[in-house]
């Protein structure tokens, strides 16, 4: 064998490798300041059209963007979700919450798979506390569990559950950024003055009278007035509030140009 052959060979494939490798690095590291300066730029355009309009953030937005998919949901037949069902325990928010000295664990359990939601401070009012079912970490907007309460003890209850089906071949997609998704609303929904008092990434879809539905990722900002927004967090297409200025989805792509006498 030739020796000498051999370790110009080693060496030769070393470097090559090591040429790879270095490349790979050096790509990663652009991307990655690419994409800062592109979430800096974000921040900044947000920043200026919130302060032209005098909207507040009452809280930070989310920075996490995450690669998601459609979800297929099946409902279950035997939850009754148009029924209030009295609790034989009633019991009080702080105890279902665990703030309490203890948890009301009887009261708990009457409630099937009451683990598996988290408690929505938003979507609950007028002594209504909702709690949204959790998948990846992300809540079903409308897959819910409503506490009622009557002079301080919640007394009944309503539900829906689902269980999530296997995606398939769908492909995780990317998500548009917070901060964009504010931003539109900013430039061309919410009035001078406004307070985004929560944005938040879940799974929303319109609930049809079917068993089985269709959830695809959506922002949902809450305004201080108390009207919701949907924004998807795919293409960036804005569902106006039921009880606003239009009762159904908003095809508004991101970004939204403005006429030019506006």
């Amino acid at each position: 064998m030739d020796w000498g052959r051999a370790k110009t060979i080693l060496i030769l494939s070393f470097l090559f490798l090591n040429m790879i490798l270095g490349y790979q690095l050096w790509t990663s590291k652009s991307k990655q300041t690419e994409l800062a300066a592109d979430t800096t730029g974000i921040v900044e355009e947000l920043n200026r059209v919130l302060s032209s309009k005098n909207i507040r953030l009452s809280e930070e937005l989310p920075k996490d963007v995450p690669k998601l998919t459609e979800i297929t949901v099946k409902f279950d037949e035997n939850m009754k979700p148009d029924e209030k069902i009295p609790l034989k325990t009633p019991t009080t928010m702080n105890s279902i919450l665990g703030k309490g000295t203890s948890k009301d664990v009887p009261a708990r359990s009457e409630i099937p798979h009451l683990d598996l939601y988290q408690f929505d401070a938003i979507a609950s009012k007028d002594g209504v506390y909702v709690f949204n079912q959790m998948y990846g970490g992300l809540p079903m907007f409308e897959v819910r569990v409503e506490l009622f309460e009557d002079q301080g003890q919640v007394t009944k209850y309503r539900q829906t559950y689902v269980v999530v089906e296997a995606s398939g071949e769908q492909k995780e997609q990317k998500l548009i950024p917070a901060q964009l998704a504010v931003r539109s609303l900013v430039e061309n929904y919410l009035s001078e003055g406004s307070i985004i008092t929560d944005v938040r990434l879940g799974y929303h879809g319109q609930i049809y009278n079917s068993q089985t539905q269709y959830m695809i990722p959506y922002w949902r900002v809450a305004i201080g007035n108390g009207d919701i927004y949907y924004v998807q967090a795919f293409n960036g297409a804005v569902e106006a509030p039921q009880n606003g200025f239009d009762n159904g989805p908003v095809a508004d792509v991101l970004p939204k140009k403005k006429d030019a006498d506006n």
